[in-house]
């Protein structure tokens, strides 16, 4: 019997570092695709029936489960592919262990239904209906680690939902050749972005805020906002959150809160992961620690070298940053062992710097194969250890946060709060009398924040119709306060607040000096802008807002 394949054309490569990556990531991108048929899907499957089973050999059998999966590694859903897909998996099953060893085609080989990546019955793939008229839908690219997928996007998912209990919480992936996979092997069902989109209208959603897992601005966050854009009508209002390490940036030199809160959180898991109390006593080992990102040639490929930034501004000497595709060119592999090398380091960590530990940290990091990081780095001879941590972003405590954050802040800067009853929540914006009042600071970042002595509130002033907020802060990290946008506050002539210097006193009856600021307030229960800069001299913009009852 000879072989059957498919060969799908698409209109562009994915390029951007995917948030959940599985060996499917090398394919092209969930846009639109052109066939060139050899056979058709239909003629594959039609074909496969059309013989008895115990009547094939060996070599047609095996040939034919080969076909059945190139012809469901494919980017893109018709109504044939959820049959395809079952019959896939029913041809996979008729084989024998000798047969299974045997199946080989353009993308099959033994592990597409062989390999355990996991219980698929611990993920929730939130493909259900009876959403309401409120949903927080999260994008992934996907990843057909099952273990990885509920834990790491799972993890996600599971947090933003805590968070916000009166909207529903539902899933979708990107990357449809991933969703064919999870379907054929594990019969579990995820929706592409279209088909949640749709799933969405069809339930009378109006308010959806779309909170993307993917790293940065690049290629798939870009798609995802095009596809988007077919619906804003659908809905009475739609919303983008920004991806986990917020704007991309000019250069290498700007970092914002975000970077610096997963720099922080990353290294943190793996010095802890690693046995060590610390990062420097981690350096005292000579032990370095590399974090492995996808790479891309998008624009937002900068924010490889923004964080490897980052991780130096942090004083994190025996920290790395590299991507598997090796842009930017100094994330390549060979480029980082030199780097290491040239630093002192005779032990390394590997850890991947991606949201899920999909295919790319089990294969191209950890894996048996000559050109893994894990045997490159021990080819080099160089170093007396080389270790692989493979655990996802997604997992980790402060970065479930960090979404979390972001979700609230596309949510108030679209006016989207609402009650449990569906309503338009009503915020107060009257003159208040003059006099003091204990009111409620909000940001949106888990690193600048009020002092938790002072259970998130500050001192609002109200005099002749101005209102005022003194707060006191965690430290004295933050050196100055702007009232507006950073770009204004580097302008010559620009007034910045000056720190006073405040005495908090913890629960446990200890104290500490930190810095405070007399931050004007415009109005409440909206936010406004409030720039800061810390003792690097780096400014940064955020968002705030002053409230009498807490959000």
């Amino acid at each position: 019997m000879r072989k059957k394949l498919i060969v799908v054309l698409t209109a562009s490569l994915m390029l951007s570092m995917l948030a959940g990556c599985g060996k499917e990531t090398e394919t092209t991108d969930v846009t639109e695709a052109v066939t060139t048929e050899v056979e058709t899907t239909e003629e594959i499957a039609e074909e496969a029936s059309d013989t008895d089973t115990d009547e094939k050999s060996s070599e047609e059998k095996v040939a034919e489960c080969a076909s059945l999966i190139d012809a469901i590694y494919v980017q893109e859903w018709s109504e044939d592919t959820e049959e395809l897909c079952k019959k896939a998996k029913a041809s996979w099953d008729a084989l024998t262990d000798e047969e299974k060893e045997m199946v080989e085609g353009e993308n099959a080989d033994p592990d597409y239904f062989g390999r355990d990546t996991g219980d698929a019955s611990k993920d929730n793939p939130r493909n259900a209906d009876d959403i309401g008229e409120n949903e927080i839908l999260v994008v992934s690219f996907g990843t057909s680690f099952n273990d990885s997928r509920s834990m790491d996007i799972g993890g996600v998912e599971a947090a933003i939902e805590e968070a916000y209990p009166d909207w529903s919480v539902r899933r979708a992936f990107t990357a449809q050749i991933i969703i064919n996979h999870v379907l054929s092997r594990d019969g579990e069902k995820i929706d592409n972005v279209k088909q949640a989109l749709d799933r969405a209208v069809d339930n009378g959603v109006k308010n959806l805020l779309v909170q993307p897992t993917h790293l940065m601005h690049g290629a798939e966050y870009d798609e995802l906002t095009e596809a988007l854009a077919d619906y804003e009508d659908k809905f009475e209002s739609v919303k983008v959150a920004e991806p986990l390490l917020g704007e991309v940036g000019e250069d290498a030199t700007v970092i914002n809160e975000d970077k610096k809160t997963v720099a922080e959180a990353v290294v943190s898991e793996a010095v802890e992961g690693a046995g060590f109390d610390s990062l420097d006593a981690a350096e005292a080992d000579g032990t370095a620690f590399v974090f492995m990102g996808h790479g891309t040639a998008h624009t937002a490929k900068v924010s490889y070298s923004q964080m490897a930034t980052q991780m130096e501004n942090l004083g994190y000497k025996n920290v790395f940053v590299g991507t598997v595709e090796g842009e930017p060119e100094e994330t390549s592999c060979e480029n980082i062992i030199e780097a290491v090398k040239t630093a002192g380091y005779k032990k390394v960590i590997l850890r991947p710097l991606m949201v899920v530990a999909g295919d790319h940290a089990n294969n191209d990091m950890a894996g048996d194969e000559e050109d893994s990081w894990k045997n490159m780095f021990e080819a080099d001879g160089s170093f007396d250890s080389v270790d692989c941590q493979i655990e996802g972003l997604g997992r980790i405590d402060a970065v479930k946060k960090l979404y979390v954050a972001h979700v609230e802040a596309a949510i108030n800067e679209a006016g989207m709060e609402v009650t449990s009853s569906g309503e338009k929540k009503e915020t107060s914006s009257e003159e208040l009398a003059d006099g003091e009042y204990d009111v409620y600071f909000n940001t949106d970042s888990s690193m600048f924040k009020v002092n938790e002595a002072c259970d998130g509130k500050g001192k609002l002033t109200v005099k002749d119709g101005e209102m005022t907020i003194h707060i006191s802060l965690v430290s004295k990290k933050i050196v100055n306060l702007f009232p507006g946008l950073a770009d204004d506050a580097q302008k010559d002539g620009a007034e910045l607040l000056q720190p006073t210097t405040d005495t908090v006193t913890y629960s446990d009856g200890t104290t500490e000096e930190v810095h405070g600021y007399d931050v004007p307030v415009p109005y409440l229960d909206k936010e406004f802008d409030l720039a800061l800069i810390g003792e690097k001299g780096v400014w940064y913009d955020h968002k705030v807002s002053v409230s009498l009852v807490e959000e």
